[in-house]
């Protein structure tokens, strides 16, 4: 086994590892030195927001931190008030305070199996493995480990190609909105906002402002200028059917083929959520069988169409939007931003290209960058990351998905070499499995690296 592991993050995936790891009888005591960034590690960004109109996209019955145990954030929930369902759609702020409660009991009950544990307020900067292990660099510190796990989330955004120096120095492109949304005062201007972008994410930052800037107006702007689809109200089992589907999948994996025989299947289905959910388990294997260029091509034209019918909203943030639009609050845009440049007078001039190809220039006082997250591992300015890229000490993935990598976690290094004690969990890992962000997918993922960190077979 490898004894002494560093775990790099500070968010769910590294606080669902370290208790995953904590709560384990091994053969030898585990030693974690954990590189979290921050004195009170588990909530990260996705958890972190104080607001109640940020919402779980996924029922609390789904929502257990570990695969043990998928029901714990449930009974969390009900333990505070009797009245939550399993049906329930959350505030993630409620979700943070489990994950922190987990932790914290984690850390408590270490000494009952003989681990140590060192939660570091640091961020890792660098990592160098050798023949030894691995030794982690931490400001002007160092630090030697068996094993390392990277469990960092997305990477820090990056402002979209277009907007000029000058527009982000005004402070009024927004690169990252969540700490902008933890700053933003209330405001009663009839400004003008952009939110680029129409994901979750999106929906979050129109939610929120929209009630703190009670006479603005919102313009949202997306390639197709369509919201993500909602949750039906009450549960709907996956299909029947699914597993026909997902074989003839297997059969021929091309996207063209698999858009068809998508399309026939929602056709003939009562609601078409229960062919999406019904191939859940099975997208990762599917996503594999997919070689490069189908990957490529998925990537271009149908990840839009995937992502708004897998990645749902709950009924009640459908219902909210909905009332902004009936308002005249928000309105949806199609086409691509081409340019942000700021004016004279000091708001930003926003060049948008229509669907036929003709533009349009428009005026706002805020533009908010909503786009996803950012895998692209070649391109990041995060220090970590670019350290082990230009090192070659691991290989970026083709498709800007994060790493190259096994389907186990076990990175890849500059000749496609796995690596035996450098692993990943969590966003950085698209790339290999394509759902690789859920708490469903991350808790299987943390199961699954501290099986391999912990066997006899790791043995050096």
């Amino acid at each position: 086994m490898f004894q002494k592991v560093a775990i790099i993050g500070g968010g769910a995936a590294a606080a669902t590892l370290v208790s995953e790891l904590l709560e384990r009888r091994t053969p030898r005591p585990l030693h974690l030195d954990w590189y979290a960034g921050r004195a009170e590690p588990g909530r990260g960004v996705a958890y972190g927001t104080p607001s109640d109109r940020h919402l779980l996209n996924v029922r609390a019955a789904s929502m257990g931190m570990f695969v043990s145990k998928p029901g714990g954030f449930l009974e969390y929930a009900q333990a505070l008030d009797a009245n939550v369902k399993g049906s329930d759609f959350l505030p993630r702020r409620l979700y943070g305070d489990f994950l922190r409660s987990r932790v914290e009991q984690a850390l408590k009950n270490a000494h009952t199996y003989g681990h140590d544990v060192n939660v570091r307020p640091f961020d890792a900067d660098s990592l160098m493995p050798s023949s030894e292990g691995i030794t982690i660099g931490y400001g002007d510190e160092e630090a030697h480990a068996d094993a390392a796990v990277l469990a960092i989330g997305s990477l820090p955004p990056r402002p979209l190609p277009g907007v000029e120096d000058a527009a982000i120095a005004s402070g009024r492109y927004v690169t990252d909105p969540w700490p902008y949304l933890a700053s933003a005062p209330a405001d009663d201007r009839p400004l003008r906002v952009l939110v680029i972008g129409l994901g979750l994410t999106a929906v979050d930052v129109l939610l929120e402002l929209s009630a703190r800037w009670p006479n603005a107006r919102f313009s949202a702007l997306s390639r197709h200028g369509k919201l993500p689809e909602p949750h039906l109200a009450a549960v709907s089992a996956p299909s029947g059917d699914g597993d026909e589907l997902v074989e003839s999948l297997r059969d021929d994996p091309n996207v063209r083929v698999w858009l068809h025989k998508l399309r026939d299947a929602v056709a003939h289905a009562e609601d078409w959520r229960t062919i999406i959910d019904g191939m859940r388990p099975h997208t990762q294997s599917l996503w594999r069988d997919l070689p490069d260029a189908e990957r490529s091509r998925f990537l271009r034209h149908a990840r839009w169409a995937w992502e708004r019918a897998r990645h749902r909203m709950p009924p009640q943030v459908t219902a909210s939007v909905v009332e902004l639009e009936k308002a005249e609050r928000l309105q949806r845009r199609r086409g691509r931003m081409r340019s942000v440049k700021l004016s004279m007078d000091g708001h930003l001039d926003v060049v948008r290209a229509l669907p036929g190809g003709n533009e349009v220039t428009e005026p706002y006082d805020i533009v908010i960058q909503t786009v996803g997250l950012n895998t692209d591992t070649l391109r990041t300015e995060h220090r970590l990351v670019s350290q082990l890229v230009v090192d070659k000490l691991v290989t970026p993935d083709p498709l800007g998905l994060g790493f190259a990598a096994l389907p186990d976690g076990h990175l890849l290094d500059a000749t496609g070499t796995p690596r035996d004690n450098l692993f990943a969990i969590g966003s950085l890992l698209r790339g290999a499995l394509w759902e690789s962000t859920a708490i469903p997918e991350i808790r299987k993922q943390a199961q699954a690296v501290a099986n391999m960190l912990v066997a006899d077979k790791a043995a050096k």
